[in-house]
């Protein structure tokens, strides 16, 4: 391998990814993706669409899952800092409703790997933030689902330290608790 590090989660299935970065005074080179060095990795898939988006300081946006159509992700921040979340919601998993969260940065170009049945959601830390993801599955807006970001029987420590106010869509704040979605 040597490209990329992979540690594993305390919740199985989830991964954390660093690749390795090639850096002179130019600046640097790294490969984000690459199909052999994350099927040694344990990640055999096949990724049909890559998605960006970008947000301020305090915007949450989760916690969200596809219902007929999971997806399998792998996450990046390519521009500032944001705290990464993944809830298990695979029906009988032992970590069924436990959270794991890293932060990923532009700085610590780390990847998170998700797999399917996942809820996942995000919270920007730094004063603007861009997000990438590659997913196995197209989007299909009308299987999405969603979890309360704020759960009290998940209790995700949320790093809610500098930020003023939480900037939530509408419909991220109406999704339900997780006893009360499945």
């Amino acid at each position: 391998m040597g490209k990329i590090s992979v540690e594993t989660c305390q919740i199985e299935g989830l991964k954390v990814i660093t690749p390795t970065v090639f850096g002179d005074k130019r600046g640097y080179f790294l490969e984000t993706y690459n199909y052999n060095d994350f099927k040694e990795a344990g990640i055999d898939l096949t990724f049909v669409q890559d998605n960006q988006s970008a947000s301020k300081k305090g915007v949450l946006r989760g916690l969200h899952f596809q219902l007929k159509h999971p997806q399998d992700k792998i996450v990046r921040c390519i521009y500032g800092e944001v705290f990464d979340v993944a809830v298990d919601i695979r029906k009988g998993s032992k970590t069924y409703g436990q959270w794991y969260g890293v932060r990923l940065s532009a700085e610590n170009k780390k990847q998170f790997f998700i797999p399917k049945n996942f809820a996942h959601g995000f919270l920007v830390l730094s004063d603007y933030a861009e997000f990438a993801y590659k997913c196995t599955d197209f989007y299909h807006p009308n299987d999405e689902g969603g979890i309360a970001y704020n759960d009290p029987d998940i209790g995700i420590e949320w790093p809610l330290e500098g930020i003023d106010e939480l900037i939530i869509s509408d419909k991220d704040t109406k999704w339900l608790t997780l006893k009360e979605t499945f």
